[in-house]
Formats: C-alpha cells, structure tokens, sequence
C-alpha cells in the first residue's frame, strides 16, 4: 500500500511512493526494510521521504511525521520488541537499573519505582498493571538480533555510536515528563498508540539530557498520535512529552538515538590538540614560557596573544594533509556494534583468518570496510620531543554486542593495528582500492610489503582473491 509522509503539524503531504520491496529473512518475519547497504537502510526506513530532502529540510532543524497505513510494516515493526517478550528477557537475568527502569511521571516529575537487584517478570508485570507503570528498557540490541541489525547499519551510516530504549505504558498514563535529549530521535511505534506532544526548544541542538517544567514550555507547535509502523523524528532540544490514551491496552515504542557529542565543536576539541603538538615542533613561539604567575591571574589580559596562536594554527590546517584525531575515531570504533551475522560462519570470520596467506604475488581486497577506520596519531608509546607520526588502524570486528552502550568502559578493548607512517599510501591504496596486487603497494621493500598484508589479514581485514 502506498504511504504518507507529512512534516509533524500541518504541512502538505507529499505524492504517494511505493513502499520498498518486502525481503524475507531467516528466523524472522518479513522486513520491509533494505539491508543491503547502510544508505539503502535508512532511505528504506525513512520512506517515502528521500534522503535528500531528510537533510536538506529535517535533520537538525525540525520534526518529521511518517503516518504509514501499511499492515506489512506495522507487523515488521511489531516484531522488533513486544510487551510478550519481556517474560524471556527476564529468565536471561535483567536487573533494574542496569537492563530496565520502572518509572511514572507524576506531577510533571519522575517517580522511579525500581526495586533492588534481578528483576522478575511477574514484578515488572505487577507493577504495570497495578502502579500504571512504564517499563524502560535499555540497549535492547543486546538481545534483539534485528535491533542489532538495524543499528549496526545506522552505525555505518551516521559514522556515529546508535542506541535505543524501549519504552512500555500502560493505558492511561505517561512514564516522563517533559524533557529533551542531546541526540538525534527516531521514535518507531510498534504496539499500540502513543500521544505525543512536541515543544519549541529552549536550547536549539541541546547538548545535554534537561527536563523543563510545564509552565515553561507554553502550548505544543506539533500534536499527533502514532499508531504501529509509523515513524517519528525530531531534532536534539526538542520538548517533548508522550502518554498512551485511555482506553488501550498498552503502547510499545523504540527511541533509536544517535549523534550525542558528534558535533563541529566536539570534532574541533579532538584535533585541536595534535594540531598544536604538530605546530610546536616547528613554531619556537609556542614552545616558549607563559609569563610568570599567569595561572594566578586573570587570563584575559591574553586574549590577543591566543589570537595570533590561533591565527597561526588557522594557517597550518589549511597546509596540512593529514589531521591527527585524538579520541573521537577511536572512541566510536571500540564503542560501537560489531558486524551483525546470523549463525552462518560470520562470527568466525571475524575473529579468525580464512582462506590463502597474503604473499608478494597475490591480490588482496579489504573487508569490513565499513567496520575499519584509518587514522594518523603520535606514537602513544614516547613522550619524547622525538615522538613520531604513527598510523592507526582500529575496527569493531572484535566489539562485544552485550555491553553495547552500556558504559562498561573496564571491558571496552580497543583492536586493530599500528603502523609507521611511511606505510600511510600503501594503506591507502589498500582502502581505496576493490582489489590490488601486493607488489604494487607503495612500500620500499617485498618484505615490508608481505609484513604489511600479512598484518592485516592476521586480524581479518583483507582476503586473498
């Protein structure tokens, strides 16, 4: 059947587009979604709004309402969590804080009813039915595999961490009160109906979590109510506030969030530093002292000599080719979701080397690309002024799914490889290439050359074709 799309409020519908073409996966139901590429997913599931016109006239700047009246993508979208499905969940050992919270909004506050410890599904249910309780989920891509698939293909897409909660109300009542988010929002309804009411931000891209009072927030710019198979997105800062009507049973929605930290100035703060450590080498004027007892003064008095610095930092980006990020690049690698896979040998080609050794006469290709990263830094093993560029590769092949999001940073590994940097356009011809001739890389020696191959197939980067 065909679908509507709308800005949320009241602007014009578009023409009607075909949905996309239903696929059949295994051990599932049928996804209208399309997994074949990252950008394919999210056009899919932002149909039939293209992706163009997403960015161009939503993305950061305003909501956008997809009303479907489509039973294909409704049963698709009540597939990814049901109210039923917490009854499994809890016999795999979910504790509240941790996996779930039990809230209600109660004169425009939270009411945490969390007990202590496991959480027990008879509970969870009591105080559901009982208290008018909401049941939040978090991360539940640690269980659910076509979350994991949906989010792990986001993850490619945006180039940004992706999580999500589930979010469960009884009839009759609303877990928060109105509040808005440091991320980007995809609110997908999967049973039920939600009522849901949107505010004019006081913070425009807001880059911390605040609930705003009522009296506050004046009267909504957008009112609606999703119905299952729908899709809803607004930016960060938006106000918002969601109930499930009188009447229903239950409403069940995902929130699936991304781009928290992901901005111009997130992105500035993490190469600022290797910019000023490339510049100082060379500039003398950066290496020299700060006038005595500066620290125990104002520091305004400064302001026009910062500028120049920076002035003269402007200079030296416009020169450079290679930009040395500190944490951000590395930071989303060991974070984020390891390729999804269904039981079908994946799993064991992420981990263990297959097929022939690399050798100065094979052709070699990359894969996982999408899973890879390729970065300059210093050398993290000196500290000396002699310290050098080093190039970094990091991928997520390794990541564990199970703490995806979950801030269990004592588990978090980082994997992948260092090289020197006179190895960078040999690895460059590797990732720019379909397929390339060890004996072409731009290398000095063959044993450098089938060290290097060898390197990256050892932890399943490249394959033998």
């Amino acid at each position: 059947m065909p679908k509507k799309v709308k800005p949320a409020g009241n602007g014009k519908e578009e023409s009607p587009v075909p949905c996309k073409q239903v696929k059949v996966e295994a051990g599932g139901g049928p996804s209208t979604l399309n997994f074949e590429s990252p950008s394919g997913l999210f056009e899919s599931l932002i149909s039939p709004t293209n992706i163009e016109t997403f960015f161009k006239e939503f993305w950061e700047q305003k909501p956008l309402l997809i009303q479907r009246d489509d039973p294909a993508v409704a049963a698709y979208y009540q597939s990814l969590f049901r109210l039923t499905d917490l009854k499994s969940l809890c016999s795999q050992g979910i504790y509240y804080g941790r996996d779930v919270n039990v809230c209600r909004c109660v004169n425009g506050k939270k009411k945490v009813l969390n007990k202590d410890g496991k959480a027990h599904f008879l509970q969870l249910r009591k105080d559901f039915d009982q208290k008018r309780a909401t049941i939040q989920f978090h991360q539940p891509q640690r269980f659910k595999d076509e979350l994991w698939r949906i989010q792990e293909k986001l993850e490619c897409y945006f180039g940004s961490l992706v999580g999500s909660n589930v979010y469960i109300t009884p009839g009759g009542s609303q877990g928060l009160p109105p509040h808005y988010d440091d991320v980007e929002v995809f609110i997908l309804q999967l049973e039920g109906e939600k009522h849901w009411r949107l505010y004019k931000p006081t913070v425009a891209l807001a880059r911390e979590y605040s609930v705003e009072a009522e009296a506050r927030i004046g009267t909504p710019t957008h009112e609606f109510t999703l119905k299952p198979g729908d899709l809803l997105y607004f930016p960060r800062g938006t106000i918002h506030q969601a109930d499930t009507p009188s009447g229903l049973a239950h409403s069940t929605h995902v929130t699936i969030s991304t781009y928290q930290n992901n901005s111009w100035g997130d992105f500035l703060l993490d190469t600022i530093s290797g910019l000023v450590f490339d510049t100082a080498k060379e500039d003398i004027t950066l290496r020299t002292g700060i006038p005595r007892q500066l620290l125990m003064v104002e520091t305004t008095t400064v302001a026009t000599r910062l500028s120049g610095f920076l002035r003269t930092l402007a200079d030296r980006l416009e020169s450079t080719k290679e930009l040395l990020s500190s944490d951000m690049k590395k930071d989303f690698v060991m974070h984020r979701l390891p390729p999804y896979y269904t039981g079908d040998g994946t799993e064991l080609s992420l981990s263990t080397p297959g097929g022939k050794l690399p050798r100065l006469d094979s052709i070699v290709s990359l894969q996982f690309k999408d899973h890879i990263i390729l970065t300059v830094g210093p050398d993290q093993d000196r500290s000396d002024e002699a310290q050098e560029k080093m190039v970094y590769i990091y991928h997520s092949l390794k990541n564990r799914r199970e703490i995806h999001m979950m801030g269990n940073e004592e588990e978090i590994e980082s994997h992948g490889l260092r090289f020197p940097f006179s190895h960078v356009d040999a690895l460059k011809q590797i990732w720019n290439s379909s397929a390339i001739s060890v004996k072409d890389l731009k290398l000095t020696t063959d044993e450098e050359k089938e060290s290097l191959v060898l390197s990256l197939w050892t932890e399943c980067l490249i394959q033998v074709i």
